[in-house]
């Protein structure tokens, strides 16, 4: 049932909430007819009707209620909010009117509120089976998900006989989609695919359901039978634009960019003001070279200009003060638990000067595990994005009077650059979760090193480049204690290259300049992990591909992901790791450097394919860093032939990393604060950064 639907629903309100018309008919007949030309599209004579209503009839309530669905369907959400209040002051005991005005607030995602007025009519009439369904879908969207799922239950119980009369089957149907939705999202993946294939046998050719099945089987690792499932559905609706974008992200997943890339195009073209689908494009496109930079800046114009459009009135004047004695600076993200965002993060927090720096939190979702209850305590406020719109977002953060808003996010998932788009601070950056452009215009600078992003290389942003020194980014040492292995080639008898990067990283061009190291080096061996090889076939399919590489299988081990602890020990297994390209490592490098083992990385024309570098040259490993692809082939062979020279390197690498502006949090903190500042003095003094268009 769509919004719109139930105000409509809601007019004949149930439970007895409307009065007798004492007047005689004319008021009822006159709502009648104003249903009527309502249906047929003609809002201003129904508009009319009710008025005509509303002066007739003893208890104008439900004439007001009538006058708040016309002025919805004509977009004035306000107005309509004053008709239903209207309406309660006229019948304090209108649950239709409560239940409408929730309705309302729940289309414009002002979900706190819609709640509120859902529990307002349920005061009025416990039993209102709609309400409780429209209660659940407002507090799956806060992320409530018990709560939710208490509500669809509720609905059911009270009348499971009125959704089989409005709804029929696909009520019954709908009901299981939520479940699973809700099981889905409260990280129940194996009860949630169970309601979805419970569904499909009661409906088979409902490919939303396919959709989101496949989503699940995503998340549980199940890639090849996602795809399955989103095939599935676009057979049964080949416009479904979601479809499309999973199946662009499973592709992905499976290293088939051109495949992925062509289906983020065909959910772009169903529905073009499909963020997520933008985000996914922009983020896929960084792992080709071919198309960067020239089709990556028109894409991420483009998104730009559509969350530009959106903003109805961005913020030109701000609350926080001119001269501060410290700064407010706001950090949002989706990331901040064990993941690289918060690896990188934690060590700069333990190191800001709250004399200097005022840190507050804006997560985007309310996921959280040991490192986020580690850094938590270094925020003077943590106030959660998710549920609340991006109007809703801007105007909190704008209310809490940040000098400076920092994305942790760019286009990868949970991000809220939208927000960022109203001009919440008088200040806005991009830093350390994305490696690109955002396009988003309102974002002044982004934080770069010289290596990362050379001075020539400017123009590939729309954001001012800052410069850091030393290093864009710090490394948080594993709170794990392992120590150092020796070169296992001493054991070995043999070279052993890693590569621990995402699958989708390792495209033909990178295997195939592989294949040149191999040929030059018969006995060396490589052993590859990531999350992709947990599925056997899918570790399979990737070693018969090594092969078409020329590179001779059995010299090629892959093994699936694992926890970090014994992730890290595996670096013992390896002598030095090979970098991906264009899309470098970044944890995996440095966490790679604190196991002892050195990457070789080659360096390109963009931010990532320069991160390599950029953490190498940090680390004070220079050498390791080449220019072209035959240099990079040229010093595989060479540092894997210096067997002295790898146990030599390997014995001091970690003391000498962590002593680096790697790892150096302390001196991090101090240029990252300097930054900052630097940043408010330039907008005290009426400085504008210049745009890129």
């Amino acid at each position: 049932m769509g919004i719109l639907d139930q105000f409509r629903s809601a007019t004949p309100s149930p439970g007895g909430d409307s009065k007798p018309d004492t007047s005689g008919q004319s008021a009822t007949r006159l709502i009648d007819e104003g249903h009527a030309l309502e249906a047929q599209g003609r809002l201003n004579e129904a508009m009319q009707r009710y008025l005509e209503a509303i002066r007739l009839a003893p208890n104008p309530a439900r004439g007001h209620l009538n006058r708040g669905n016309v002025l919805l369907l004509q977009g004035d959400l306000n107005s309509a909010l004053d008709a239903f209040r209207t309406a309660l002051e006229h019948q304090p005991d209108y649950a239709g009117a409560y239940y409408n005005i929730g309705n309302a607030l729940l289309g414009n995602q002002q979900l706190d509120e819609a709640v509120a007025s859902y529990h307002s009519a349920l005061k009025i009439n416990p039993d209102y089976a709609e309400v409780h369904c429209s209660l659940g879908i407002a507090l799956k969207e806060l992320g409530q998900f018990d709560s939710a799922i208490a509500c669809f239950r509720k609905a059911l119980e009270i009348d499971h006989a009125l959704v089989e009369a409005h709804l029929n089957l696909d009520a019954a149907i709908e009901d299981i989609f939520n479940k699973g939705n809700i099981l889905m999202g409260s990280g129940q993946l194996g009860e949630a695919v169970a309601h979805y294939r419970q569904l499909l046998e009661i409906k088979p050719d409902y490919a939303e359901a396919h959709t989101t099945l496949g989503v699940a089987l995503r998340e549980l690792g199940q890639i090849e039978s996602a795809v399955a499932c989103y095939r599935r559905a676009l057979l049964i609706k080949p416009d479904l634009a979601h479809a499309h974008y999973n199946l662009g992200a499973a592709l992905k997943d499976l290293g088939q960019l051109h495949d992925a890339v062509a289906s983020y195009h065909r959910a772009l073209a169903i529905k073009p003001d499909f963020l997520e689908a933008h985000n996914n494009l922009l983020f896929s496109l960084n792992y080709t070279a071919s198309k960067i930079p020239s089709y990556y800046s028109e894409q991420v114009r483009q998104y730009g200009r559509i969350v530009s459009e959106s903003v109805a009135k961005r913020f030109s004047a701000w609350q926080c003060a001119g001269r501060p004695e410290r700064l407010r600076v706001g950090l949002i993200s989706g990331d901040f638990l064990n993941h690289p965002v918060g690896f990188f993060l934690e060590g700069l927090l333990a190191h800001i000067d709250p004399a200097r720096i005022e840190l507050i939190a804006y997560p985007t979702r309310h996921n959280k595990d040991e490192l986020t209850d580690r850094i938590r305590p270094y925020f003077s406020h943590w106030k959660p994005l998710a549920g609340k719109s991006n109007e809703s977002a801007a105007n909190m953060i704008h209310a809490d009077g940040v000098n400076i808003l920092l994305d942790l996010s760019g286009h990868v998932a949970h991000n809220r650059l939208p927000v960022f788009a109203w001009k919440p601070a008088p200040v806005q950056v991009s830093w350390l979760g994305y490696f690109a452009t955002t396009g988003v215009a309102e974002i002044d600078y982004i934080l770069a090193d010289e290596v990362g992003v050379p001075k020539d290389s400017q123009a590939q942003f729309t954001e001012s480049v800052w410069y850091l020194p030393d290093t864009r980014l710090c490394f948080t040492a594993p709170n794990n204690d392992l120590p150092v292995a020796m070169l296992p080639a001493l054991n070995n008898g043999h070279i052993t290259f890693g590569c621990f990067q995402n699958l989708t990283k390792l495209g033909d061009e990178v295997l195939e300049t592989w294949r040149e190291i191999f040929d030059a080096l018969p006995n060396t061996r490589l052993r590859l992990q990531c999350d992709q090889f947990c599925e056997p076939a899918q570790a399979e399919q990737f070693l018969q591909r090594v092969e078409r590489c020329g590179i001779d299988k059995s010299r090629v081990t892959a093994y699936g992901s694992t926890n970090r602890a014994a992730y890290l020990a595996e670096y013992a297994e390896v002598d030095m790791i090979l970098d991906t390209f264009p899309y470098t490592g970044g944890t995996t490098t440095c966490e790679a450097l604190w196991m002892g083992v050195p990457t070789l990385t080659l360096a390109g024309d963009t931010l990532l394919a320069r991160q390599g570098a950029s953490l190498l040259t940090a680390a004070g490993l220079v050498h390791w860093v080449a220019t072209s692809k035959q240099e990079y082939i040229d010093k595989a062979i060479a540092l894997a032939s210096d067997q002295a020279g790898l146990v030599a390197l390997r014995a001091d690498l970690r003391e000498q990393v962590l002593a680096s502006p790697l790892f150096d949090a302390p001196r991090f903190a101090r240029n990252f604060e300097d930054a900052l500042w630097e940043m408010w003095q330039r907008y005290q003094s009426g400085y504008k950064s210049p745009r890129r268009s």
